[in-house]
């Protein structure tokens, strides 16, 4: 051996019957230590998932991420009962608000205690005072924390503590009313509202720096992240000949998420009886104007959002992933969902195995590019998730089947991203070299995609949950350990679409007659 390298070599000789048996144990130390302990299996805060379905890549998808998740669960050592996700290993195994904020939304149907967990323990780190070199602002919600400053070789240096994100606050906001719906304690809930106020006043204060009522960003460091959405290498906010956008940015994702965010804390706060639910509402309906007015672009095949706006708020025209974050979220109308459903499955996004980050006829397309060509497979189960939302389930089952056909080129871990090859190029996806795997949001997909395949709807204030099965080559299914309010949840779906429930939770269970069901198309 030397240092990190080395070799061992072995003449066996071994007779009809014989076996020879090696074992190596190996220790390894942590390059980039985390101020996070890691929690143990048996602590996490959720049952055993159980799935039986008839895609087995399916159900052995969903068997390996919850394993994977359980093993990257950390805790918060301001208080170890409070479990998150880490982003993922070997790169990234700490506090990412993001991330964690993602894994946790995906995984509600598991229970509401990750995500009251997630929440409190970004609560504790959340922006209190203007910092110029970590990016802090009041009521701000952080980006990542290290045990001490990154530094790489482009010259980029992030503080241990680093607020640089765009997204991070408004998806704090969405986690905290989505896991209210599926029965977080009100005495949990209530706790964090003083939280929810500051991340409320970010948004309209300091999230809109230029008051043009979009949320954008800049690095103030000139040290920090150039891009501070999830898309957050330099090179992926492109206009659709390939040339670099100028920030300060606007992104398109952000203000469907900005706009989730101010209606869902309104309606959190009228729901507590606090007051400032109308504020928000209404800079939510502003928002939206101003989206309308500045983000839609055409082309050849039609209207669809760009990625983003630039410094001079000129549309950002490439045709990204991003289109899939908008659906479901209150920031379009009818007829531009459809535009974008009818996009999103287009080739040049969505006939690899999963969606596309950047369309085929995009300028500077890479199918091995980090955010320029690749497959994410959380970025695929948020527009499954809100195609299924919007009301377009056939949509949602092709993606879902195209990501989920992925599954057996990683032995069922999907990994943080992979390359963006066509399927009918090749029958198994590339694997991105430095990709984290296992990574938070890729396991979590999993539990995205059978949601949004389920139709499963929980409002536990209001007393109903209800289920729209998606006809799908997944179907007879059968899955145990859902949790709504702290009670289980089982679900079977037999061939024909027609769903059977049981769960002890205060709520009335509604399911959409199978006959109302589309028919399931042949795969892609």
């Amino acid at each position: 051996m030397d240092g990190t390298r080395g070799s061992w070599a072995f003449t066996i000789a071994l007779s009809p019957g014989e076996t020879w048996t090696c074992t190596l144990e190996g220790l390894a130390e942590s390059a980039a230590p985390t101020p996070f302990a890691p929690a143990a299996r048996e602590d996490r805060p959720w049952a055993d998932l159980q799935l039986a379905s008839a895609d087995s890549d399916f159900a052995r998808l969903v068997a390996q991420s919850e394993q994977d998740l359980a093993r990257l669960l950390l805790a918060d050592p301001e208080a170890p009962g409070d479990l998150f996700v880490g982003a993922g290993a070997p790169w990234y195994l700490t506090l990412f608000g993001r991330d964690s904020l993602w894994t946790a939304r995906m995984l509600l149907p598991l229970g509401t205690e990750l995500a009251a967990g997630t929440l409190r323990t970004l609560a504790r780190r959340q922006g209190r005072a203007v910092v110029s070199a970590t990016e802090e602002q009041p009521g701000k919600i952080l980006h990542e924390v290290r045990a001490e400053a990154q530094e790489t070789e482009d010259g980029t240096r992030l503080p241990a503590q680093y607020y640089g994100t765009i997204d991070a606050t408004p998806l704090w906001i969405c986690l905290l009313h989505d896991a209210w719906r599926w029965g977080m304690p009100a005495e949990e809930v209530a706790a964090l509202l003083p939280h929810l106020e500051a991340a409320l006043n970010w948004l309209v204060e300091y999230g809109d720096p230029d008051g043009d009522g979009l949320l954008e960003y800049i690095d103030s460091t000139g040290t920090g992240l150039a891009n501070q959405g999830w898309k957050d290498s330099g090179d992926s906010v492109r206009f659709r000949d390939g040339s670099l956008a100028t920030p300060p940015i606007a992104l398109c994702e952000v203000q469907a998420y900005a706009h989730e965010a101010a209606v869902s804390g309104a309606t959190l706060l009228d729901a507590f009886d606090r007051p400032g639910g109308d504020r928000y509402r209404d800079w939510a309906a502003h928002l939206r104007e101003a989206f309308r007015r500045g983000f839609w672009a055409t082309d050849e095949h039609g209207r669809y959002p760009a990625i983003a706006l630039d410094t001079d708020k000129r549309p950002v025209d490439a045709v990204t992933s991003g289109l899939g974050h908008l659906l479901g979220t209150g920031l379009l109308d009818d007829d531009e969902e459809r535009l974008i459903a009818d996009r999103l499955l287009s080739p040049g996004l969505s006939d690899a195995f999963g969606l596309r980050t950047y369309a085929t006829g995009n300028g500077g397309y890479n199918p091995l590019g980090y955010h320029v060509g690749s497959v994410w497979p959380h970025d695929t189960a948020v527009a499954v998730h809100g195609l299924a939302r919007a009301g377009y389930p056939d949509q949602a089952r092709h993606l879902a089947e195209n990501l989920i056909a992925a599954g057996p080129a990683f032995d069922s871990r999907l990994p943080e991203l992979f390359a963006g090859t066509a399927r009918s190029e090749s029958s198994r996806p590339s694997p991105y070299p430095a990709s984290c795997r296992p990574q938070a949001w890729a396991a979590a997909a999993s539990v995205a995609l059978l949601q949004a395949l389920l139709g499963l709807d929980v409002d536990v204030p209001a007393g109903r949950v209800s289920i729209q099965p998606v006809a799908s080559r997944l179907l007879p299914l059968t899955v145990t350990g859902l949790r709504i309010a702290g009670h289980e949840l089982s679900v079977s779906v037999a061939a024909d679409g027609s769903a059977r429930t049981h769960t002890a939770a205060p709520v009335e269970v509604y399911a959409l007659a199978p006959d109302t069901l589309p028919p399931a198309p042949d795969a892609a």
